[in-house]
């Protein structure tokens, strides 16, 4: 979360009361390293850049070939087309979203159908370009917290170039069956990195900040016109004005089934079922860590990391032994792709940090783990980040990663302990800890049957066990939690009385969560929901309840919002399932980890 973001509390707390000022972190220059870094991004931006123009170059030809000469594209340059107006207002920006295309080759000869990959192309050579120039500031004298965002900015970026690549692939007339879903969670996601990228120089000031500012211009909202354009593509009604399901259209398997007599999916691969249900014991891994460093084992979990293939269409199993691992950064990047992660069980492998904002970094660089590669699986381990609660926002474990399962781990923090940042998550059978906004984030994430325990916060906070911070309409993501037991935790038991606990806050204008068969402690309060700043969002944020019970699970005196609703419809409450919501092309039964499809408990 942007460091604007401050715990519910009696008083308010100021920015500089959660924020350390620039002049009270280290400078740091530049580095060996850094100049590296610059070096591999300006080779991934020129190859980016040949395969962009490649393409613009192919789609000007195609685009001619229909008719039009070079003399009429002259005459009627800047002038949109009938299919240019139509298709800019489905966007939330539609003036951005004509002054972009009209200059765009081939685009006053295309048709609605054409503009949804022009769209996604322009804003992919858009956003190359604002990485290629982000680059170039590398070597600038920054401080702690300014590199800090600036290094965020960059892999964010990096992120994005490959999600619009993907997507690109992927709206075109050869694209194949069952790529829907798959579009709307990768622009989903390279917003979300935008606006995690600008909420991270939110409470800094310079020339950094300025450069940074200059390069991702209009950036937010070029996606967010390329996120509406290919929604509205779909022929597919949105569910009460506001999009709830993953445009599931072309993507169910009519096959789906599960195997009640193994627990796991029908068709989950017999090499991962396998791997799922063997005991740690038994595992045959790729890769050990162990604090020893013994028997050609790696002693950190980074050089293990290291040790990896990259972009592996297999998978890859790190195996890391009973231990606790600090180390400083501990990262699966978006190359490192199917590695799973197995401990010797909750509490005995513990990976653990105590980075926060106290520190001068952003909420995003704190994290004591963070995953993006594609596939990444945990199971049987702890994450951890001991910062406390008077260190305000402090990550245990991050994920940014696609088709990510979290499976019988213990996640422990105080304020953010659970970066669920983007894409489809799915964690089951996990404990999960914290105070403030301690699930947050804009992933399409389903929680099953985990539990969720309220810590003991500071004097005068309150307790939110999510922020969700969906900011466009067209985004297809929410936390669902189902078929999960919410829980107050030792400490907070004593004091039960004097804290107040609730289901959430709406970090941004469409925030979605939904409760889905869950039991609910006494310590959740009577109304439920907590106002983020008066009433912003009421009215468009989505807040879902569906039979639950326990003390906590009582209805009757929930907030009155007109976002809220006490969801009575199993059509309704079945489209935040597993089956519906996070399902997109049959990925979840490949990973053996048992779940429930549909309602039913």
């Amino acid at each position: 979360m942007g460091h604007g973001r401050h715990e519910p509390s009696g008083s308010v707390s100021s920015i500089s009361e959660l924020i350390p000022t620039q002049n009270s972190t280290q400078s740091a220059s530049s580095s060996p390293s850094r100049k590296n870094h610059k070096l591999i991004i300006l080779s991934i931006i020129s190859v980016f850049l040949l395969v962009s123009c490649a393409i613009s170059a192919a789609l000007l030809v195609h685009f001619k070939n229909k008719g039009s000469s070079d003399k009429s594209q002259a005459i009627i340059a800047r002038k949109p087309t009938q299919a240019i107006s139509k298709t800019c207002s489905k966007t939330r920006y539609p003036v951005l979203c004509v002054n972009s295309l009209v200059d765009f080759p081939g685009s006053l000869t295309a048709n609605q159908r054409d503009l949804v990959h022009i769209s996604v192309n322009m804003t992919l050579q858009r956003v190359g370009k604002a990485l290629y120039g982000a680059s170039g500031i590398n070597n600038l004298e920054m401080d702690t917290r300014v590199r800090s965002a600036y290094e965020d900015c960059l892999e964010l970026l990096e992120d994005s170039v490959d999600q619009l690549s993907r997507s690109l692939s992927s709206v075109g007339s050869n694209a194949k069956l069952g790529s829907t879903g798959d579009v709307l969670t990768w622009l989903s996601a390279a917003l979300t990195n935008q606006d995690t990228c600008t909420e991270g120089f939110e409470d800094v000031s310079g020339n950094v900040k300025s450069q940074m500012e200059l390069q991702l211009s209009d950036l937010s909202e070029l996606v967010s016109n390329a996120l509406a354009i290919f929604s509205g593509s779909s022929d597919e009604e949105d569910f009460a004005g506001i999009p709830i399901q993953n445009r599931r259209r072309k993507l169910l398997d009519s096959s789906f089934s599960i195997d009640h007599d193994s627990d796991f999916p029908a068709w989950v691969g017999s090499k991962e079922r396998k791997l799922l249900a063997t005991p740690i014991s038994a595992v045959q891994a790729n890769i050990i860590v162990s604090k020893d460093g013994n028997n050609g084992t790696y002693k950190t979990i980074t050089e293990a990391i290291k040790a990896a293939p990259q972009q592996s269409k297999q998978r890859t199993i790190i195996y890391i032994r009973a231990g606790r691992y600090e180390e400083k950064l501990i990262k699966v990047g978006k190359k490192k792709t199917n590695l799973m992660f197995i401990g010797d069980g909750i509490g005995k492998t513990i990976i653990t940090g105590g980075k926060s904002v106290h520190d001068g970094l952003t909420t995003f660089h704190t994290a004591s783990f963070a995953a993006s590669g594609a596939g990444f699986i945990a199971r049987d381990i702890t994450f951890e980040n001991y910062a406390g609660p008077s260190k305000h926002q402090a990550v245990a474990l991050r994920v940014g990663a696609d088709h990510s399962v979290v499976y019988h781990c213990s996640i422990i923090g105080y304020q953010d302990t659970l970066y669920v940042h983007s894409q489809r998550q799915f964690y089951r059978e996990c404990d999960i800890y914290g105070t403030v906004d301690f699930i947050f984030g804009n992933a399409a994430v389903v929680l099953q049957k985990c539990n969720i325990y309220a810590r003991k916060p500071m004097d005068q906070q309150k307790n939110t066990i999510t922020a969700q911070n969906r900011k466009d309409p067209n985004q297809n993501t929410g936390i669902s939690i189902h078929s999960c037991r919410i829980l107050a935790a030792k400490d907070l038991e004593a004091s039960k009385g004097s804290t107040q606990s609730f289901l959430g806050r709406p970090w941004k204008m469409y925030s979605r969560v939904v409760y889905l068969l869950s039991y609910m402690g006494d310590h959740i309060q009577p109304r439920g929901w907590l106002e983020w700043n008066s009433n912003f969002a009421l009215d468009t944020l989505y807040y879902g309840e569906y039979m639950n019970y326990g003390p906590g699970g009582a209805v009757g005196q929930r907030v009155k919002w007109p976002g809220y609703r006490v969801i009575t419809s199993t059509s309704e409450a079945s489209k935040f399932t597993v089956a519906q919501f996070i399902y997109g092309s049959s990925w979840l039964p490949s990973t053996g980890v048992a779940f429930l499809s549909g309602l039913s408990v």
